[in-house]
């Protein structure tokens, strides 16, 4: 009936923290493809400790073989991309394991990758972590914290609307 009345119901996808750490505005990622959103619009986070989860339900719809980043999709059709690290593609897996596979559904909170954080503090340029949707022709909005801190599965990161 909601629908029948006022058209498509709104969507919303809450997309919690996956990792503990400080939050930076993607604009401020020290990386062109990122900072430049060519990949997607999102946050990242600078971590505290080599532990990354799911932020949100969703599939494993990537897990790169070099274990640096994986890429979701929630139920609504979003999907996301979690770079652990900028230039981590070049360390060729050393230091990441996997918890996960692709076609895994996963629930917020579950467990995605864990790494080896002195180790990429020491062989990678930085370990800062880009969380992007990166198909945003679906997004009709997206609202990102304000929080400077975010608390893993705690901190809401992104509120991301489907058209």
């Amino acid at each position: 009936m909601f629908k029948k009345l006022f058209g498509k119901k709104e969507t919303m996808e809450q997309l919690l923290a996956p990792i503990n750490g400080q939050v930076i505005k993607i604009e401020d990622v020290p990386d062109p493809v990122f900072s430049g959103k060519l990949m997607g619009d999102g946050i990242a986070i600078l971590p505290e400790e080599g532990l990354v989860v799911s932020p949100v339900e969703a599939e494993v719809i990537q897990v790169f073989h070099t274990k640096h980043a994986l890429g979701l999709r929630t139920k609504s059709g979003i999907e996301l991309l979690i770079h652990i690290g900028l230039d981590t593609v070049n360390l060729k897996g050393e230091g990441f394991e996997l918890h996960v596979a692709e076609g895994q559904h996963v629930k917020a909170g579950d467990k995605l990758v864990t790494f080896d954080i002195e180790f990429l503090k020491a062989n990678a340029p930085s370990i800062i972590t880009p969380i992007v949707i990166t198909n945003g022709e679906l997004v009709e909005k997206m609202e990102k914290t304000n929080s400077t801190k975010a608390q893993l599965n705690e901190t809401e990161i992104l509120k991301v609307y489907v058209k």
